[in-house]
């Protein structure tokens, strides 16, 4: 609840990352049915859009913080370099919902804006485990497919006990008391909406561009997600930022600037690939 009530005053990540996008207008904010309610969705329109391209992006904050505000400097910079609408998520987190909340939200906000847009879904950490999630869901509800999905240091897999002796900034404390929050039922952690890294089968998603850091202790879960998408036959763009934790992109804000730049322009040829088919 603190870091829900503080995320305004206490998030400065992106800060350092802001540029491109900035002079862009406040994003115009929508509420999106669900089945678990409506959610607000912070739109970012780029001046000049790519017709019908949109790119739905889900923040990290480990499913324990609700603030879609800390990804502003990310969706502002996609929305100007890549010249598609960008659908900004604010989707419930715990404690207040537990699994499957966010994942629910997330898919059907990210089928609203595909009933009028070819979509790319992205996040990161634990949005990039909710954009996998997503992946999954229209797969298998096969209404329709997102054109890309885009995983920056993503959780994959919350059934896995960490190791007690990690190091970094995602430590085995907080892996537990995201467990406990959100994901309640040990049962429920190894299903494939919650750890898509454990799901039976990853044929038939899209593309994917997956994102790691050399030190993070998540880069496993993106190694080995990469590593199956590629078994399944999946298209795999796999990129590792060297010598940096978590915050991959704040960390070496200088590589950043390349990484951030091709990102986009796989979003945008990701949807001019979609609409001229």
């Amino acid at each position: 609840m603190v870091m829900h009530a503080s995320a305004r005053w206490t998030v400065r990540y992106g800060e350092t990352l802001r540029f491109a996008g900035n002079d862009l207008p406040s994003p115009e904010v929508l509420r999106v049915p669900t089945r678990h309610g409506r959610v607000r969705v912070y739109v970012y329109r780029p001046r000049c859009p790519t017709p019908d391209g949109a790119y739905v992006h889900f923040h990290g904050g480990a499913w324990l913080m609700r603030y879609p505000a800390m990804d502003d400097w990310w969706c502002r910079y996609v929305a100007a370099t890549a010249g598609v609408t960008v659908y900004n998520v604010d989707f419930r987190c715990g404690p207040y919902v537990a699994f499957p909340v966010a994942q629910h939200q997330c898919f059907d906000a990210a089928a609203w804006v595909a009933t009028g847009a070819r979509v790319v879904v992205g996040g990161f950490s634990s949005g990039g485990g909710l954009a996998a999630a997503v992946c999954l869901q229209a797969r298998d509800a096969g209404a329709w497919r997102p054109a890309l999905q885009v995983l920056g240091v993503p959780a994959l897999d919350l059934a896995s006990d960490p190791d007690p002796a990690a190091g970094g900034m995602i430590s085995p404390g907080l892996r537990d008391l995201v467990r406990r929050v959100y994901f309640p039922d040990p049962a429920a952690r190894r299903h494939p909406y919650a750890s898509p890294l454990l799901a039976p089968d990853l044929t038939g998603l899209p593309r994917a561009v997956v994102l790691t850091g050399e030190h993070d202790t998540l880069r496993e879960d993106g190694d080995r997600y990469a590593a199956r998408l590629r078994e399944a036959r999946v298209d795999v763009v796999y990129d590792q930022t060297p010598g940096v934790d978590h915050y991959f992109l704040t960390d070496d804000p200088i590589r950043a600037r390349t990484t951030m730049a091709w990102v986009a322009e796989e979003i945008r040829r990701a949807v001019s690939v979609a609409d001229s088919e």
